[in-house]
């Protein structure tokens, strides 16, 4: 066991430090962190948006229920049914607890949802800021590149790197706002 956790270890070093000498890399995959954790709190918004919507459809459903059995107890002590009031009220403050429970649930996932919507918030601008960082990392790398092919050198074109390529990169930023702007209308 102590060999893989040597092992291990090692790979974690040379993996940090070919991101220290890589700093672009490192800001890509960042970058990449945020994307993820991008979609899934827009996963979260839309599902608890999806719960406070079955809430308050439970919510309705419940109080036409309670108003029916408001209407059954007033019936009953109208006609002196006594033998009915007194279940039809126990029935009733049953159906005001649930309602209480419900309301209190549809309160949390409101503000869950507030609290959700902050976050893709503050992720979209944390994601926007390491973007410009990325951008700029990889127009100094390429002009470090550039700057370190002679005159006699020639530029090899076939060796497409996705990773620093710029264009990649717009692409990537122009799709993922694209995408973004589609789950925002569908919201």
């Amino acid at each position: 066991m102590n060999i893989f956790e040597d092992f291990s270890d090692f790979l974690e070093t040379r993996l940090e430090e070919f991101l220290r000498n890589n700093p672009h890399l490192e800001l890509q995959a960042l970058l990449e962190q945020l994307r993820e954790q991008e979609k899934e709190t827009l996963k979260l918004i839309i599902e608890l948006e999806g719960q406070e919507k079955r809430l308050e459809n439970d919510i309705l459903t419940l109080a036409q229920d309670i108003q029916r059995w408001h209407q059954r107890i007033s019936k009953a002590k109208e006609v002196g049914r006594l033998d009915l009031v007194e279940p039809a009220q126990e029935r009733e403050a049953a159906l005001l607890r649930q309602g209480n429970q419900l309301w209190g649930q549809m309160q949390g996932a409101k503000q869950q949802l507030i609290q959700a919507k902050e976050l893709l918030r503050q992720i979209q601008q944390r994601k926007q800021e390491v973007q410009t960082q990325v951008t700029q990392a990889q127009a100094t790398y390429a002009k470090q590149n550039y700057d370190n092919i002679g005159w006699n050198q020639g530029i090899n074109y076939g060796s497409y790197n996705k990773a620093t390529d710029p264009l990649e990169a717009e692409f990537q930023k122009w799709e993922l706002d694209d995408e973004l702007n589609r789950l925002k209308r569908d919201i």
